[in-house]
């Protein structure tokens, strides 16, 4: 897809969170396009979580990573990336005190990521799904409860059933300035991320659904390229999507995307230690919504993740 063609499309919203959203969002804004990332506020793992619990703001772990991914600034990336080794801020990163600081000072987490978004001179608009404080649940095919992201992403048992249920608490509406932005979109990227604690969070949220299915924007779920032990173990391409239309609904996503490109073995070694196995492609193809679309998405380093290129980039935009 050509430039001139691009600047057709106006508005793309990407629903997400994690290293997932930083990649797609890398990709997009480098096209003349009016990018928005509606992130998940779900987390309460590591400096996000310390900070929800000792000041009583909300999460801007995600809000960070899309924040960075937009701005045109490498030092200003570096900075709100850059996290403290010692000390009493051990562990914290400078954007996520920074968001925070300024979470404070307004009383508003969504006025809070305006302000890092005009400091960063980001290329875009990051929205929070929520300005609700939630937790995440799980529930477990043994019945077992799992309270709390970051408790439900990183498994602590050697052997863990598998998540049969999931919502928020308390329920959450979505923040109005992202509805606004799904009603005027014409087209919304869902993932790729942690599929039951980046990706289905932001689904959860009340309206969420309602108005992807209302809008008449293309939606496209970009799937992930490796499976994630106590999450998604043992799941095929067919089961993430399947995961995603349980609670999005049936009939709203238009397509969905996937790597066909292997890794080296050395590198998919490395994440076998981590009981982390490749996505098996979709057993048949299919024309009916959403059609399955199989293309090389990964770049090509040590680590199995989506490019941030412009190759990336032209394979979403050739979809609308």
């Amino acid at each position: 897809m050509s430039i001139s063609e691009a600047k057709k499309i106006k508005n793309i919203v990407v629903i997400g969170g994690g290293t997932g959203t930083f990649a797609v969002l890398s990709a997009l804004k480098q096209y003349p396009v009016d990018l928005t990332a509606v992130v998940s506020m779900a987390d309460d793992g590591g400096s996000t979580g310390i900070l929800r619990d000792q000041y009583g703001v909300l999460p801007p772990g995600d809000a960070r990573r899309a924040l960075v991914a937009l701005s045109p600034s490498p030092v200003l990336r570096d900075l709100f990336n850059y996290r403290f080794a010692n000390g009493d801020l051990e562990g914290h990163s400078f954007g996520n005190l920074f968001l925070s600081a300024l979470e404070k000072i307004h009383g508003n987490f969504a006025l809070a990521v305006s302000e890092a978004g005009r400091v960063l001179n980001i290329k875009g608009t990051v929205l929070p799904v929520t300005l609700d404080n939630v937790r995440l649940v799980a529930r477990l095919a043994n019945g077992k409860l799992i309270r709390g992201e970051t408790n439900i992403d990183i498994s602590r048992e050697r052997a863990r059933a598998a998540i049969s249920h999931l919502w928020l608490e308390p329920k959450a509406m979505l923040n109005p300035a992202a509805s606004e932005a799904l009603q005027k979109a014409d087209l919304i990227i869902i993932g790729p991320g942690d599929l039951y604690t980046s990706i289905i969070p932001n689904l959860l949220v009340a309206g969420m659904s309602e108005d992807l299915r209302q809008s008449k924007a293309k939606k496209v779920y970009v799937c992930n390229v490796m499976t994630k032990y106590g999450e998604t173990h043992g799941y095929k391409a067919e089961d993430f999507v399947c995961a995603i239309e349980r609670y999005l609904g049936n009939g709203i996503l238009d397509y969905a995307l996937f790597n066909k490109t292997r890794p080296a073995r050395a590198i998919l070694a490395q994440y076998k230690k981590k009981r982390a196995e490749l996505v098996a492609l979709p057993r048949a193809m299919r024309t009916k919504k959403p059609k399955y679309i199989i293309a090389d998405l990964l770049d090509g380093g040590n680590l199995v993740r989506h490019s941030s290129d412009k190759k990336f980039a032209k394979i979403l935009l050739s979809l609308v």
